[in-house]
């Protein structure tokens, strides 16, 4: 039998290209050592059209962030009618964009921070009355709504931080979100063809699990696996996962970051291209669970198919 070939997306130009090139390289090898053909692609030097070019049975995605995590690579993979792995172009779209994915996720009542929306229209008016919705209390959270990895993310503790913060972004980013900081336990959920496979604690020495606390060996995050909870609530967050993946129609993988305090979890997004490097967590909570890195790039790309 002739080897299927794969091409493996990675890299592309938003602010998570060296995460997504890591990504790429760790799941190439993976993919050689299954014993298929492996040839690799960068938006960032090839345009998305020239993948038409390649003759290639399956697109594993292993792009992060804008442009390929949001729809836009997805759209021209089933343009192309190439089967490929992750979530399809509106499952895409709709999970990079929190204010989105928070709605679906209270139409579902899966419990979310309370948040307002600033755009570059409104953003005056809210930062002119000085206060915010009753339902929001310092310290806020504030970030774009469509970057991943943390990137962009401030805590501010008073108006003055948030006046500058929002300044500081509003012009690069056009929409931010300023939600509830919660505390407490920070609670990451791996889900796979909608089967929840397991959930990690985290405890970064930072301030919170920002860019450095989840890529750089050096901030020293702990891991806790299994998570820290009762055998009761760690079936609940497992359930919760699963309920946000099929929510927002996700299809393979996904990641789902929780905080619980006071006996309660709050989802604060979901992500459709969760990260395959060393220090990622998809990979971490699926050996916990019996997959090893090559058995659960497989299992992803077993499920790879259009009209996603």
């Amino acid at each position: 039998m002739k080897k299927k070939t794969i091409l493996v997306v990675s890299g592309g130009t938003s602010s998570e290209r060296e995460v997504s090139l890591k990504s790429g390289r760790a799941c190439s090898n993976a993919i050689k050592n299954l014993n298929y053909k492996v040839l690799n692609f960068d938006p960032a030097k090839e345009d998305f059209k020239k993948i038409k070019n390649y003759n290639v049975d399956i697109i594993f995605n292993a792009l992060h962030g804008r442009d390929g995590e949001d729809g836009i690579a997805q759209s021209y993979f089933e343009y192309f009618k190439i089967p490929y792995t992750h979530s399809g172009i509106l499952s895409s779209m709709n999970s990079m964009d929190k204010i989105i994915s928070k709605r679906a996720f209270k139409i579902n009542k899966i419990r979310t921070p309370e948040y307002i929306e600033l755009n570059i229209i409104n953003y005056h008016d809210v930062l002119k009355k000085k206060t915010l919705h009753s339902s929001l209390f310092y310290p806020l959270v504030l970030k774009p709504t469509n970057e991943g990895s943390s990137i962009g993310v401030n805590i501010c503790k008073n108006f003055i931080e948030l006046k500058k913060n929002v300044n500081k972004l509003i012009k690069k980013y056009k929409t931010l979100i300023i939600e509830n900081f919660i505390g407490g336990q920070e609670i990451q959920v791996a889900v796979i063809n909608e089967k929840s496979l397991g959930a990690i604690e985290l405890k970064p020495k930072r301030k919170f699990y920002d860019y450095k606390a989840k890529y750089s060996k050096s901030a020293n995050t702990e891991h806790l696996m299994p998570a820290n909870l009762s055998k009761k609530k760690y079936k609940e967050v497992l359930v919760l996962a699963k309920k946000a993946h099929k929510a927002l129609k996700c299809r393979g993988v996904t990641r789902s970051d929780f905080k619980f305090k006071d006996n309660k979890f709050y989802l604060l997004e979901i992500n459709t291209q969760p990260g395959m490097t060393s220090l990622s967590l998809v990979p971490e909570i699926a050996n916990y669970a019996g997959f090893s890195f090559k058995n659960l790039i497989k299992v992803i790309i077993d499920d790879a198919s259009i009209n996603r």
